[in-house]
C-alpha cells in the first residue's frame, strides 16, 4: 500500500511533462525501481491505472526496469549483489552494508 503516494507523484510528473511538450496523450512511461525501495511492481501498475484515469497518462503502457540492491563488504570493501537471504560478501564472507545503488525510483522517459 505504500506505493500509492509515490505512484501519484509519478503520474503528476508524467502529466506535467506531457503538458509542457503539448502532448495529447502519453503512450508509454519508463520507470526505474531500485530493490531497496521495497516497491512492488504490480501495486505500482494497479495504482498507476487508477490514478492516471482521465489524465493524459490514462491507458499509457508502464514499463519498469529494476535495479538490484548493491552491498559493500565491511571488511574487504568488495561490491556485490546479494543472493536472497544471504548478505555475506562472496569474496571473504564478512557482512555487507547497503550502498545507494538499488534506491532508485524515477521516471526514466515518457513516450507521447
Amino acid at each position: 500500500m505504500h506505493e500509492y503516494g509515490p505512484t501519484e507523484s509519478i503520474v503528476t510528473i508524467v502529466n506535467e511533462e506531457a503538458k509542457k511538450h503539448g502532448a495529447k496523450r502519453v503512450k508509454k512511461v519508463n520507470l526505474v525501481i531500485g530493490e531497496h525501495t521495497g516497491f512492488i511492481g504490480e501495486s505500482i501498475s494497479m495504482y498507476f491505472d487508477v490514478i492516471a484515469k482521465g489524465t493524459l497518462a490514462s491507458g499509457a503502457e508502464l514499463v519498469m526496469r529494476y535495479i538490484p540492491a548493491e552491498f559493500k563488504c565491511t571488511s574487504c570493501a568488495a561490491l556485490f549483489v546479494h543472493e536472497p537471504g544471504n548478505f555475506a560478501c562472496p569474496a571473504c564472507g564478512s557482512a555487507g552494508s547497503p550502498t545507494d545503488k538499488g534506491s532508485e525510483f524515477y521516471v526514466e522517459s515518457i513516450e507521447v
